[in-house]
């Protein structure tokens, strides 16, 4: 398999009770190496323009006042097949229906603050990745 990368995003739920740590470190169990890492506070023009895909959806207002509500931590990951390793390891995006040991079963408070995001493809972690980080912050 290739050695590919992909976004995490460690969102505010999970950051406000201090899981940052607890999920890198599933993270980088899982194979995957962070190769850049940063702490911000989303704007809400960011946060629009991320979720942009979703902006007929019926939750993209929550979801965007969800992102902006603390901090995150957006990190670009690396290792074997990194999206589909990232997106296994986080679990479905229903907590209640993640397998036992995922990100989502063990840390998220609900389907809404669900602990993390991941890329869901490789051309979508390269549009992700150049959206919160420039090249040269990519230190793998």
């Amino acid at each position: 398999m290739a050695i590919t990368r992909t976004l995490s995003i460690i969102k505010p739920d999970a950051t406000r009770r201090n899981l940052t740590g607890q999920v890198t470190k599933m993270l980088e169990d899982a194979g995957l190496r962070v190769v850049a890492s940063k702490r911000i506070r989303m704007t809400r023009e960011q946060a629009e323009g991320f979720y942009a895909v979703h902006r007929e959806r019926p939750f993209f207002h929550d979801l965007v006042a969800f992102m902006t509500s603390g901090p995150v931590v957006v990190q670009v990951l690396e290792g074997e097949d990194a999206v589909a390793t990232n997106r296994r390891v986080m679990g479905a995006t229903n907590p209640a229906e993640a397998a036992p040991g995922t990100i989502r079963r063990e840390l998220a408070e609900s389907i809404e603050a669900n602990t993390v995001h991941g890329s869901d493809s490789d051309a979508n972690a390269a549009i992700e990745i150049a959206f919160f980080f420039r090249p040269e912050e990519i230190v793998g």
